[in-house]
């Protein structure tokens, strides 16, 4: 895509990441399903390792636990790591609840 996706927010990269170790399958418009492993989210966007081929403005789609159904665009790339805004910011309580589902039950029993 010539000139990339047109952003409402052009700076975001403040705000809080939580590092994460999350496959998930992401749908391309003219690729088909594509997998990228999530290292870090935040309400904004997340970061994407083992990315191929994949180019600033392009969107995918990607399902998250919570969250649901959500589309991203590439907003940087860095050899095989990629940096994707989301299309809305994600609420804060739907965000948390996310979070504490992606960590493992540390609860003594």
């Amino acid at each position: 895509m010539r000139g990339g996706a047109q952003l409402s927010v052009t700076d975001l990269r403040r705000s809080t990441r939580h590092q994460v170790n999350l496959p998930v399958i992401g749908e391309h418009r003219s690729r088909g399903d594509i997998m990228l492993h999530l290292a870090n989210i935040s309400t904004t966007g997340f970061m994407a390792t083992e990315i191929e081929d994949l180019g600033r403005g392009e969107r995918v789609t990607v399902r998250l636990p919570v969250i649901g159904r959500i589309e991203a665009f590439v907003v940087w790339v860095d050899g095989s790591r990629a940096g994707f805004q989301f299309e809305r910011i994600v609420r804060v309580d739907e965000f948390a609840k996310m979070i504490r589902s992606l960590q493992p039950n540390t609860k003594a029993r």
